[in-house]
Order: C-alpha cells, then sequence, then structure tokens
C-alpha cells in the first residue's frame, strides 16, 4: 500500500504528465499551422508518449491500493516563433520531468518504498531518452538555422517517427 505522501506526489506526477501531453499537443498544432507536417507528427508521438507514461503511473497507483486524485490539467503556452523555440522549450521541459522523477526516486527511498523506486527506475531511464532526443533536434536546428530548405529536410526526417 502506498503512503499517503507517496499517492499525492504520484497523482501530481500524472497531472504533469497530462500536462506534458497538452504541452507537446499544443506545439503540434504549432507545427500544423507552420504546414510543418514532419515536425507536428512528431510531436503528436510525443504527446500520445507521454499520456501512456500518465496511464503507467496510474495503473501502479491503482495496483498498489491507492486512490486517485484527477487535479485539473493546465492550459499550454500555444504560441511560439520558430522549430528552435519549440525544441528549447521541450529540451528544459524534459529537463524539469527529470527533476520530478529524481524527487519521486528521492521520496520513494526516504520512505523506503522499494516497489516505487523500482517503478521509477523505468521513468529514469526513459527520461535519458527524453532529454537525448530533445536535444539532438535541437542541436540539429541550431546547426541547420532557421533556413527554410534545410527545415524542410529536418521536417521530412521527423515525419518519419513510428
Amino acid at each position: 500500500m502506498l503512503s499517503k505522501n507517496m499517492e499525492e506526489a504520484l497523482n501530481k506526477q500524472i497531472n504533469r504528465e497530462y500536462f506534458s501531453a497538452y504541452l507537446y499537443l499544443a506545439m503540434s498544432a504549432y507545427f500544423e499551422s507552420a504546414n510543418m507536417k514532419g515536425f507536428a507528427k512528431w510531436m503528436r508521438l510525443q504527446a500520445k508518449e507521454e499520456q501512456t507514461h500518465a496511464l503507467k503511473f496510474y495503473d501502479y497507483v491503482i495496483a498498489r491500493g491507492g486512490k486517485m486524485n484527477l487535479l485539473a490539467i493546465e492550459a499550454p503556452k500555444a504560441k511560439w516563433t520558430s522549430a528552435a523555440k519549440v525544441f528549447e522549450e521541450v529540451y528544459a521541459h524534459e529537463q524539469k520531468v527529470t527533476g520530478m522523477i529524481n524527487a519521486l526516486v528521492e521520496l520513494a527511498m526516504k520512505e523506503k518504498d522499494h516497489a516505487t523506486f523500482e517503478t521509477l527506475q523505468w521513468f529514469v531511464k526513459e527520461q535519458v531518452e527524453e532529454e537525448e532526443h530533445a536535444s539532438e533536434i535541437l542541436g540539429k536546428i541550431r546547426t541547420i538555422g532557421d533556413i527554410p530548405g534545410h527545415l524542410f529536410c529536418l521536417d521530412h526526417e521527423l515525419g518519419k517517427r513510428e
């Protein structure tokens, strides 16, 4: 059974994961409006991945006999000025999420909640990948600049994501 502190923290993380999904969906919409379909597809798949993360937390709380407290999801920002600005925000956001996951790990260790600690290790590894992907794309955008033809090639590459 989860402690009340851990239950509350995991419920907050579910909310944060859904906020991430909303944020990435808003970014997808931005790219759609800019006719950057590959970027839009990449962000939409990222939003779906964040929903999956939220459901992993949800299933875990339920499996441990916890109670759900689904909180209101904050509306995300909806406007950006460039692909670089979007991915700067994606990278910063993933770093923030990594901090949140690390705080959950620290709470699990403090409470000697070995099951939660073990479950969180999947998320720790996932965040390494999330930061790496965001950083790589941001690096590519910074290298090519805002040159439409170069962004078109990157848009095509990102559209291949499955």
